[in-house]
């Protein structure tokens, strides 16, 4: 008996991870980065944040379009392009003498690059391998990617410290270019039907015969949505609101300004960048954690990484100590671990609700909501530290769109259409 084409899935799945993992990276090097580039231009935070803050806000607009390409053409050609253009904006970098420069290479090629090769063309790929029904495993999985691309931190610090924010950048960049791009025209398959006529030819070569070809695994029969009908309904307006709150605002704010934030309270950079990487532990954690809601519903888990990330960013206000590790321990961890649960399950929650052959340009509708607020987030964290001094009213707002992004789910999740994503799985 031959192997069910969904063994190749897991082929499909892994490449994935690596390519978000690398990915995400290149974008997250902006936190280490960002200390050494204000010392050596003498920028505001404010103006340099803005670099960031352009990169998701291109990365948010291109979304939709990247979904549509992953939707119709061929996935390895797609992810390709992406990881040349994201590694190699990533080392023009190293060119730079001007803030507009870095607004333009990293700000919007960087951005362009990361949306072919980010979670809406990869979501789009995969569910074909494994159905909607898996959801909440597919976005914890890809998401603990991104989490984990976070534990680079220390490596970006190294490499400062040991040859220049300058030949880093370019070291960086062209490492993703090799490792993304062979992955993507080597082992990334578009559907269990392609992966099957592939093996069926190689068959054919070798004097076998087609018969026992594997079973493709098929979408679920609906309603198959398109992106206009989910913005008419409620459901996706509040999900849209919900996800420019806490997966915008809120984690762009902590991923942003979280090492510049440690070394204001007196940590030295490396320790700093070090507890950004258990906060990238923690977020793939959540990440995984957040397979979980497959099981036991979707809002559940979303509510207790809202609250987790709020009562973190409590603690670090209440009780700032330079000379214990404890406290941006319990920080890191929180915030990362929360930040981690929350992207899994409302993905899976819209996906249950808009799943169809169109879901990648919906999810990409969704993303765009979110990079808005991720775009406002950070800039906003960086000019209210240039005014007060400190992160202390950027991180209050953030607890508060954390509490709204709790409101707007439960909302949107209150449907009779949607009695699986509230309440626990039974089957």
């Amino acid at each position: 008996m031959r192997r069910p084409a969904i063994s190749y899935g897991w082929v499909v799945l892994a490449s994935g991870f690596t390519i978000m993992l690398v990915g995400y990276a290149m974008r997250n090097t902006f936190s280490v980065f960002y200390p050494v580039i204000v010392s050596d231009f003498g920028w505001t935070r404010g103006g340099t944040a803005l670099m960031y803050s352009l990169t998701l806000l291109a990365y948010g607009l291109f979304a939709p379009i990247a979904g549509r390409l992953a939707d119709r053409f061929h996935p390895r050609y797609v992810l390709a392009t992406g990881g040349l253009l994201v590694g190699g904006g990533i080392a023009l970098c190293s060119l730079a003498n001007s803030i507009w420069y870095f607004y333009i290479v990293y700000g919007i090629v960087v951005a362009v690059g990361l949306s072919l090769i980010g979670i809406t063309p990869l979501i789009s790929v995969l569910s074909h391998w494994f159905g909607s029904k898996r959801g909440g495993m597919l976005f914890g999985l890809l998401g603990a990617g991104f989490g984990v691309s976070l534990v680079s931190a220390p490596l970006f610090q190294w490499l400062i410290s040991e040859h220049g924010w300058r030949v880093s950048y370019l070291q960086i960049g062209l490492a993703a270019i090799a490792l993304i791009v062979p992955l993507s025209l080597f082992l990334m398959r578009r559907s269990p039907q392609q992966q099957s006529l592939l093996d069926q030819q190689k068959r054919t070569r070798s004097g076998g015969t087609p018969e026992g070809t594997a079973s493709p695994v098929t979408s679920p029969v609906g309603h198959q949505w398109t992106v206009r009908e989910a913005l008419d309904t409620r459901a996706f307006k509040l999900f849209l609101l919900a996800g420019f709150c806490t997966m915008g605002f809120a984690q762009q704010v902590t991923i942003a300004h979280q090492v510049y934030l440690l070394q204001d309270v007196g940590y030295d950079p490396m320790t700093a960048a070090s507890m950004f990487s258990v906060f990238g532990v923690a977020f793939a954690a959540g990440n995984i954690s957040g397979l979980l809601s497959d099981r036991f519903g979707r809002v559940p888990f979303f509510v207790a990484g809202s609250l987790s990330i709020t009562l973190s960013i409590m603690l670090l206000n209440l009780a700032p100590d330079p000379t214990s590790t404890l406290i941006p321990l319990v920080f890191a961890s929180g915030t990362g671990w929360g930040l981690g649960v929350t992207p899994p399950a409302m993905f899976a929650a819209v996906a249950d609700r808009f799943h169809g052959r169109n879901y990648g340009a919906i999810h990409g509708t969704l993303i765009l909501a979110i990079s808005i607020g991720g775009a406002i987030g950070p800039w906003l964290g960086g000019v209210l530290h240039d005014i007060s001094g400190n992160y202390n009213t950027a991180f209050l707002i953030v607890q508060a769109v954390l509490i709204t992004g709790i409101i707007m789910v439960l909302l949107a999740t209150r449907s009779s259409a949607m009695p699986h994503i509230y309440h626990r799985r039974d089957s």
